[in-house]
């Protein structure tokens, strides 16, 4: 009682608090990231071996295994690993418990990584380390096209030109293309002459290694010049790699050319992709962190027409894969549903009440309610998604039941001759415990989604939080900005007796008077059959019971044997088939 004279006595303040909410709610709410399900951070660290030609039984002996086993014991926070191990390539997945500190987990594993080395075979590489989480899915698909292209030159232009514009897009990861021929120069020898000559493959290997290379030199001083000096012996062409020479026999020079041909190629293709029937390649684009994944695929797209003009005339970039279209009709369905709600509510208040004035109070005490809960679920770090609207959709129609009730009960002593403002006193003092009552009750039943875990709990928490706010905000606001709009709004009794003389004249008053009627017409009505049922209850049971066999000899051709239940082998089953007439 204390808040709702409080707010009697100083209704300016609560009035500035609720314009404060409203100027201060949408800026917060379009600040908040969009995305179709709540940030699962469930943090997941990939670590990649490469140990080209090994087998994979040799490659998890001697690689995966012994840096699953120095993880274990170096790394803190460990939930479980997983590792698969295929020829010349070992994938170990370290996944974490919740809120562990992924900077310092990547550390330790890089460290472990690093202090492994010197135990694995010669010439081990160290390994590639990614780190992500559940959240990290596709958002955005580019496939890459286009005419008089090669599929080398499809994959080059994804990996190393659009990778490189779009990697500034915050929130964005990209991995390599998909598709297309990853580009290669190779050395395609001719067994015969190799052997003929008396090289071998290692030969050849050598030879490229030894005058592929670019070594400093430092400068010259010519007089009051100074010059670099370069000693570049890295060929300008594939052809020129051709001309290397290989060794010297019998004082003849063996190039690379008398063994075979060097050509600007391509690796054994694994994966194909078209568009349009063509041969193409994929660019995929995945959300890390907490970014919305709106936002993330309105970056890409400003950035695509700049990297067009920089592209080569005949590239063609295409989205083929858009989660933004599914995200936005998603959250757009269920803030319409919750607009839907919320009408249907105040036309049923309009109807029942009668009355403009109550139900502008209430209608400006559910979106103040729903503000609140936003404001804290931003403060908490969640994100607008399916969840948290379906929570406040959820809340929408259980928001009306505060302040319905205040009002009502305001209503309800303003009839009885009292002044406006004793009306209201009295009247929130007699709701106040039930009200509260009632809103701890629904409170507690999304209490036990907070002890969930895993992938539910972040999925379904948002959406609890979302309903405790708004039904904690709405209870408030019942008692403070209800009161104090009721009392400049609400008219005492005394006019009431001049607008009953108007009725004809208020269509809300006539509507509701209607209503009133047809309801009391309906309510003797269920009172009479309730009383005539009571008094012959044996006619009655009889009458349901004769009702429920009809029905069913009535349903049976339609719905057929599968639809009863059955018993078989003491087992109780229920068969349902599926008709389409």
């Amino acid at each position: 009682m204390w808040i709702v004279r409080l707010a009697l006595r100083r209704p300016y303040t609560f009035v500035v608090m609720s314009l404060l909410l409203f100027v201060l709610g949408p800026v917060v709410v379009l600040r908040m990231p969009v995305d179709i399900f709540p940030n699962i951070d469930i943090p997941v660290v990939s670590i990649v071996w490469n140990y080209a030609g090994l087998s994979p039984q040799q490659l998890s002996d001697r690689i995966t295994g012994q840096f699953e086993r120095g993880v274990t014991t170096t790394v803190n926070d460990i939930d479980h690993t997983e590792s698969q191990t295929l020829n010349g390539v070992s994938v170990v997945k370290v996944f974490f418990h919740p809120g562990v500190n992924i900077s310092q987990a990547v550390a330790q594993i890089t460290s472990i990584a690093q202090t492994g080395l010197r135990q694995y075979p010669q010439g081990t590489n160290p390994p590639l380390i990614i780190q992500y989480s559940a959240s990290s899915v596709p958002v955005l698909q580019l496939g890459l096209s286009g005419q008089g292209m090669t599929e080398q030159q499809l994959f080059d232009a994804g990996a190393n030109f659009i990778r490189i514009q779009l990697a500034t897009v915050q929130g964005a990861s990209i991995p390599y293309p998909y598709g297309g021929k990853q580009r290669q120069v190779e050395v395609d020898i001719d067994t015969q002459k190799l052997q003929a000559m008396g090289l071998s493959a290692t030969d050849v290997v050598n030879a490229v290694s030894a005058q592929n290379i670019i070594l400093p030199a430092g400068v010259a001083k010519m007089g009051h010049m100074e010059y670099q000096v370069e000693t570049n012996s890295a060929p300008l062409s594939v052809a020129e790699l051709n001309n290397l020479p290989i060794k010297t026999v019998n004082g003849t020079t063996l190039y690379i050319h008398d063994i075979g041909n060097v050509r600007d190629g391509y690796p054994p293709q694994t994966n194909i992709v078209r568009v349009d029937g063509q041969r193409a390649s994929l660019l995929t684009i995945l959300k890390t962190g907490s970014t919305s994944t709106l936002d993330i695929i309105s970056q890409v797209k400003a950035k695509l027409p700049i990297i067009k003009e920089q592209a080569p005339p005949a590239l063609q970039i295409k989205p083929t894969a858009d989660q933004s279209i599914f995200v936005r009709a998603a959250i757009d369905g269920v803030a319409r549903e919750a607009l839907i709600a919320a009408c249907l509510t105040a036309a049923m208040i309009l109807i029942f009440l009668g009355s403009w004035r109550s139900t502008l109070i209430i209608a400006v005490s559910i979106p103040l309610a729903v503000i609140c809960s936003l404001l804290v679920l931003a403060a908490l770090g969640q994100t607008i998604n399916i969840m948290t609207l379906g929570g406040l959709a959820l809340a929408v129609g259980i928001l009306v039941d505060d302040a319905t009730v205040t009002i009502e009960n305001i209503d309800r002593n303003l009839e009885e001759g009292k002044e406006v403002e004793r009306a209201i006193l009295d009247g929130a003092a007699q709701i106040a415990v039930p009200a509260f009552v009632s809103t701890l009750a629904i409170c507690i039943v999304f209490v036990p989604m907070f002890f969930l875990s895993g992938v539910a709990k972040y999925l379904f928490v948002p959406l609890a939080e979302a309903v405790v706010f708004a039904m904690l905000a709405s209870y408030f606001l019942s008692r403070t900005i209800v009161p104090t709009m009721a009392k400049y709004l609400l008219r005492g009794h005394e006019h009431d007796r001049e607008e009953q003389s108007r009725t004809n004249r208020n269509p809300f008053v006539w509507v509701q008077r209607k209503f009133e009627r047809s309801f009391e017409r309906l309510r003797v009505w269920y009172r009479g059959v309730l009383a005539l049922c009571l008094t012959r209850r044996g006619i009655f049971l009889t009458g349901m019971v004769v009702f429920w066999v009809a029905s069913l000899v009535v349903l049976y051709p339609w719905l057929g044997q599968d639809f009863f239940p059955t018993v078989d082998g003491g087992q109780f089953k229920l068969h349902v088939r599926a008709h389409t007439g």
